[in-house]
C-alpha cells in the first residue's frame, strides 16, 4: 500500500573549516581537524544524495560524531567537558523558520543540529520509499525501521543533549523540546500507518485494524496539540497535515469498526458507524484542499488525489452500501423479487 507523508525541509548550515592555528599543534591534532572537516562535508553531501541508503548514512554519521565527541567530552573519560567545546561557532537554519539561522559557539549545538538533520534524512528516506506505487513487504519493513530510527534519534537528542545547551533554544526553533516532541510523535504515527497497511493486506480482524487506526489518529492529534502554541505563519501547513491525518485515520477506525458491527449482525449500528466514517472522510478531503493552499514549509501537493486517500473513500462507500443491503434484507426477509 502506497503512503503519503508531509516533510519539512532539511536544516542548512554554514561551512566549518576546523582550522585552529596557534591552538592545535602537531600532526596528529591537525589530522583530526582535517578528518572532522572532510567527514562533516561528506555527511552534508549525503543528505541530498538520492542514492544514499541507511547504511551509508549510519557510517557517515558515526564517522563525524565520533570525531566531534573530542570537542564535547574530556579525553580522560572524566565527567569534565572538553576544553575545545566552545572554540568554534556553528550556524544552522531551522526547518520551519526558513533561512534565518541560529548560531552558538558550542559543539553540543552542532551535535544536536547535525543529529536533527540525520533524523530528518531517515524520515525523508522513508517517505520516498513509502510513496512507491508497488511497495514490497521488505520495503515496507524498511520504511517502518527508518521511521523508528528517526523517532529514536529525535528522542535521544531531546532527552540527553538539549538540556546540556548553555543557551536554551528560542521559542519555535527546531531544538525547542515541543518541536522535537512533535517530530517524535509524527514518526510514531507514520510507522503505525505502515503497520495498518500490512494488517489490511493480511486481512487481519477489522476490530484490530479499527483499534490501530484510532490509536494512530490519537498520535496525530497529540502532535498537532504539541504545535498549537507556535506561530501560525510557519506552523500552519504542518498542522494542516497532522489534522487531516487525524480525521483520515478516525474515518478508518469508524469504517473498520462498522465492519466488526456488521459481522455481529448489528446492521443499524454499523450503518451509523459508516456514516460517521463518511463525514470524517469528507472533512479530511476538505483539509487536503486547505493543505494544498496553505503557505509554509513543506511540499506543494494535492493529497486528495493520492492513491492512499482515494482507496479509503472506496472502502467506506462499498462497506456502507454492504451494510445498507444487509439491513434491508433483515428488515424485509420475506420480500420477493418482482
Amino acid at each position: 500500500m502506497t503512503h503519503w507523508f508531509h516533510r519539512n525541509p532539511l536544516k542548512a548550515t554554514a561551512p566549518v573549516s576546523f582550522n585552529y592555528y596557534g591552538v592545535v599543534t602537531g600532526p596528529s591534532a591537525s589530522k583530526i581537524c582535517s578528518d572532522l572537516r572532510s567527514s562533516r562535508a561528506r555527511l552534508l553531501e549525503l543528505f541530498t544524495d538520492l542514492n544514499c541508503n541507511p547504511e551509508m548514512m549510519k557510517n557517515a554519521a558515526d564517522s563525524y560524531f565520533s570525531l566531534l565527541q573530542g570537542f564535547i567530552n574530556s579525553l580522560d573519560e572524566s565527567t569534565q567537558e572538553s576544553k575545545l567545546r566552545y572554540i568554534q561557532n556553528f550556524k544552522w537554519t531551522d526547518t520551519l523558520q526558513g533561512q534565518v539561522p541560529s548560531a552558538q559557539q558550542d559543539a553540543v549545538f552542532e551535535l544536536i543540529s547535525m543529529g536533527f538533520n540525520v533524523a530528518l534524512w531517515y524520515t525523508k528516506y522513508a517517505s520516498r520509499l513509502a510513496g512507491k506505487e508497488n511497495i514490497t513487504e521488505d520495503e515496507a519493513k524498511e520504511v517502518h525501521r527508518s521511521l523508528k530510527i528517526a523517532a529514536g534519534i529525535f528522542k535521544h537528542l531531546k532527552e540527553s543533549h538539549t538540556p546540556k545547551l548553555i543557551t536554551p533554544a528560542e521559542k519555535g526553533r527546531d531544538l525547542e523540546s515541543r518541536l522535537i516532541e512533535a517530530y517524535v510523535i509524527q514518526c510514531q504515527a507514520e510507522a503505525q500507518e505502515v503497520t495498518i497497511a500490512r494488517a489490511i493486506e493480511l486481512k487481519h480482524a477489522p476490530g484490530l485494524i479499527a483499534a490501530l487506526a484510532y490509536e494512530t489518529a490519537n498520535f496525530y492529534q497529540k502532535a498537532d496539540h504539541t504545535l498549537s502554541s507556535l506561530e501560525p505563519a510557519y506552523s500552519a501547513k504542518w498542522r494542516k497535515y497532522l489534522h487531516l491525518k487525524m480525521c483520515f485515520y478516525t474515518a478508518y477506525a469508524y469504517c473498520y469498526h462498522g465492519e466488526t458491527l456488521l459481522a455481529s449482525d448489528k446492521c443499524g449500528e454499523a450503518i451509523r458507524s459508516l456514516q460517521e466514517a463518511e463525514k470524517l472522510y469528507a472533512k479530511a478531503e476538505a483539509l487536503c484542499k486547505e493543505y494544498g493552499e496553505t503557505k509554509g514549509p513543506g511540499p506543494t501537493v494535492k493529497p486528495s488525489g493520492h492513491l492512499f486517500f482515494r482507496k479509503l473513500g472506496n472502502v467506506v462507500k462499498n462497506t456502507l452500501e454492504k451494510c445498507q443491503r444487509e439491513n434491508g434484507f433483515i428488515l424485509n426477509p420475506n420480500q420477493k423479487k418482482k
